[in-house]
């Protein structure tokens, strides 16, 4: 059994392997960054339930639940998803977790001293994909107990041309590569932001928009990739605290999405 989900229409090709979206083309033209290729390991993946790096709080997040150990971006990309269903339009995919189940860290122990990660809430994690007249519409929905704390983002890579010369437009704003590349390691911020768009040089344009995040951040080292992130809250250049008094809290349901879509 292939471990791969297609979704297609006339003009739109999806590729999924496993809940990560490798593949989104439209008239055979790729837009995501490729496995393989230079810049990211990935082609997406999900920062749950915090973001951003926790070595600079001894890996500890304190809630109400008493302290976790959560490495960079939390424990949700350490574990798989299990695909719920699939048809030639849409896939759902799944992972649940069990409060204080340990989690081993694959950054352990080159760059992380922590061997083993932990969260003191149960919750699931649905993240739906859904492709129709040509928008691609992802959708992530977590179930857990009201009150939980948490931070999401999306952390998608989309495909440029190497040239250097793509830009974005958020807020009536420009923002070129070289305005990423000076943030570095830390992601350039576009806060209070539902829209991004992409201003490809080799394809047509590409528009983000969000419900749920109201934040991007932008990160690359290399020209032929960018990484465009819906994010709750931008948790670098500041004094954040890895505590629930700066975390949302859960509403026992919460619902977030993601469009993509050629524009």
């Amino acid at each position: 059994m292939s471990s791969k989900e297609i979704l297609r229409n006339k003009e739109c090709l999806v590729v999924i392997e496993k809940g990560e979206l490798i593949s989104f083309q439209k008239d055979n033209l790729e837009y995501i960054h490729q496995k393989g290729n230079k810049g990211w390991r990935n082609s997406d993946d999900e920062m749950f339930p915090v973001i951003g790096p926790t070595s600079k709080n001894n890996f500890r997040v304190h809630t109400k639940n008493g302290d976790a150990i959560l490495d960079q971006h939390g424990l949700l990309r350490e574990m798989e998803y299990s695909l719920v269903s699939s048809d030639e339009n849409s896939a759902k995919f799944i992972k649940k977790y069990k409060k204080n189940t340990q989690i081993t860290n694959s950054k352990f122990p080159v760059k992380s001293s922590e061997e083993n990660l932990f969260w003191p809430f149960d919750f699931s994690f649905q993240k739906n994909f859904t492709l129709e007249n040509g928008i691609l519409k992802i959708e992530f929905i977590i179930e857990s107990e009201k009150g939980m704390p948490f931070m999401l983002g999306y952390h998608p890579a989309f495909l440029l041309s190497d040239s250097g010369k793509e830009t974005l437009e958020s807020n009536r704003k420009e923002i070129t590569l070289a305005d990423v590349y000076k943030a570095g390691a830390n992601a350039c911020p576009v806060l209070n932001s539902d829209k991004i768009i992409l201003k490809n040089i080799d394809k047509q344009n590409l528009e983000i928009t969000t419900k749920g995040f109201n934040n991007f951040m932008l990160w690359t080292e290399v020209d032929n990739m960018l990484c465009i992130e819906p994010i709750t809250q931008y948790t670098s250049y500041t004094d954040q605290k890895f505590s629930e008094d700066n975390m949302r809290l859960s509403e026992g349901k919460n619902i977030f999405s993601v469009v993509i879509k050629v524009v």
